[in-house]
């Protein structure tokens, strides 16, 4: 069993008979990457252009919601049990199932005929998105020899940095070209190609359907709907009143004793989901701890700058592109050149991840100073640092992790690896509507509590206001407090700036602390000396 001590060494276990790294097999891991990237913008890309879908469909908000929640609910369950399914159906044909099942579904959705169709459809599709993430890593795991493991990990960090800031650019493009209904189709003429490049390229390994006689069932009928329950709750909880609502209560509360009598029967059964010994391993906990502050920052910043841009400025998603693109089109430099840079023997990946979160803190820490006035503009040099940060921590926290699972542990690592990494983005996404609610309550209050001490201060500047002609008498009160609301919309997104900025530099000093050093799997391991 390796440990964080003697990185990479070699482990007692099954071995894998691996192919030769050529043209064929490479044109199936990228078969595999485009499929991944694709399940990813399928839901972002779509929660992106709700407006339009909802325009499309005649639909309220609160179905909306309902529609992402469900489909996020089913996408983090997928990935806890789809490295199992992998292993035992063979990854070629299941990833095959997988990018079908997508496709699909997705030409099915825009023909839906009412929103209980479109629901149950949504929550399909989910299911099939989830299930190729994990493949991504599973086949990097599998099939690259030690040498380019690292630029392996470096097209699975794609979808965390690249696919998820594209999905604006993307919904831009559909829904002022081609229409809604691409919001839907765009995963066909990609995932065709995916198709065919997988069934191509990757090694077809042999069915092992005696796994079944060992099947954790328990696991799953407990895992599934603990792991579902706990985001439709998260994700619906602030909109619903959180324990207020019997809805909530029941999901959070039912689903947390699930999950609880799921991790008791996974410690004891032969055949698990998860490997629970991984957590054993301080560097493989330590990047799963990491990997989850990171990614509430990554979405924090994007959610809260697009927001800003989308409710204070009014812009639509082809006027917030630019900023998002500035983020996304250099991961396709950056990743390859972090991964070049942490597979050399003589860099020390923890510092090249504290130098990454460090841009990340300068970044959120430069927008703390948010105003009514900023545009687009404004954000470009703070995403430019994020930019240069976030391939810097996913790749180091990559190389960190899997350089002390063997080989043969790759499904259930990935089972963590992407469970954390979905269910990081719902928790972020919750964390920040409470944030936004709370803080912009507190400065509302705050802001007409100052009003109201200083009337005579009031009375002169809504005199002022409608002499200059910026406030008609008709609306002159509304449009003031309005005014109010824009500010405590943008004082609030400075405080949760400065929140994020203060988790980031938390996970900047746990570095030192908590993981040791691992070197490339590039290095031959009968030649490390080295221990941390």
């Amino acid at each position: 069993m390796p440990t964080d001590d003697t990185p990479g060494a070699p482990v007692p276990r099954r071995s894998l008979s691996v192919a030769p790294l050529d043209k064929r097999l490479l044109i199936g891991l990228v078969g595999v990457l485009l499929a991944s990237l694709l399940a990813g913008l399928n839901g972002s890309v779509v929660s992106a252009a709700s407006a339009d879908v909802l325009g499309a469909f005649s639909l309220g908000h609160d179905q909306s919601r309902w529609l992402s929640a469900i489909y996020h609910a089913t996408e983090v369950a997928a990935m806890a049990f789809a490295p199992w399914c992998a292993v035992t159906f063979s990854i070629r044909r299941f990833t095959l199932f997988a990018i079908a099942g997508l496709l699909l579904l997705g030409l099915l959705c825009p023909l839906a005929p009412n929103f209980a169709a479109l629901l149950m459809l949504r929550g399909l599709q989910g299911l099939m998105a989830g299930c190729l993430p994990p493949l991504l890593m599973t086949v990097a795991l599998r099939f690259l020899p030690p040498k380019v493991r690292v630029f392996g990990l470096a097209g699975y960090a794609l979808t965390a940095t690249f696919g998820p800031n594209l999905s604006i650019p993307l919904a831009a493009l559909w829904t002022h070209t081609l229409g809604w209904q691409w919001l839907f189709w765009q995963v066909l003429p990609t995932g065709l190609i995916s198709m065919v490049a997988v069934a191509w390229g990757l090694p077809q390994d042999p069915l092992r359907l005696e796994r079944l006689r060992e099947f954790n069932g328990l696991g799953l009928f407990t895992g599934l709907p603990a792991i579902c329950a706990i985001v439709v709750g998260l994700l619906q909880g602030d909109w619903l009143g959180w324990f207020h609502s019997p809805l909530i209560s029941g999901l959070l509360l039912g689903g947390g004793l699930l999950l609880v009598l799921f991790f008791i029967n996974e410690s004891q059964h032969p055949s698990p989901f998860f490997g629970l010994g991984l957590l054993r391993r301080r560097n493989f906990t330590h990047a799963l701890v990491t990997l989850a502050g990171t990614l509430i920052v990554f979405s924090a910043t994007f959610q809260v700058s697009a927001g800003y841009l989308a409710t204070v400025q009014g812009y639509r998603p082809l006027q917030s592109a630019p900023v998002a693109l500035l983020i996304a089109l250099p991961q396709l430099v950056l990743l390859p050149l972090v991964a070049a840079i942490c597979n050399r023997r003589w860099v020390d990946c923890r510092w090249i991840m504290a130098l990454g979160l460090g841009f990340c803190v300068l970044s959120l820490l430069e927008m703390t100073g948010l105003n009514s006035q900023w545009s687009r503009e404004n954000f470009y040099q703070p995403m430019a640092m994020q930019m240069l940060g976030e391939p810097m921590v996913v790749v180091s926290l990559l190389l960190s992790s899997t350089s002390v699972v063997h080989p043969t542990e790759g499904p259930m690592a990935s089972a963590w690896f992407n469970t954390v990494k979905s269910f990081s983005a719902v928790l972020g996404a919750s964390l920040m509507s409470i944030l936004l609610r709370q803080r912009g309550e507190t400065h509302m209050t705050l802001l007409a509590d100052q009003l109201g001490r200083h009337s005579q201060g009031l009375s002169l500047t809504l005199q002022h206001l409608l002499e200059n002609g910026l406030l008609q008498p008709s609306g002159a009160l509304s449009t003031f407090v309005h005014q109010l609301a824009v500010q405590a919309t943008v004082l609030a997104a400075a405080d949760i700036y400065r929140i994020m900025a203060l988790l980031a530099l938390v996970l900047i000093l746990g570095i030192p602390v908590i993981a040791n050093r691992v070197l490339p799997p590039s290095v031959v391991p009968s030649q490390s000396k080295h221990r941390a």
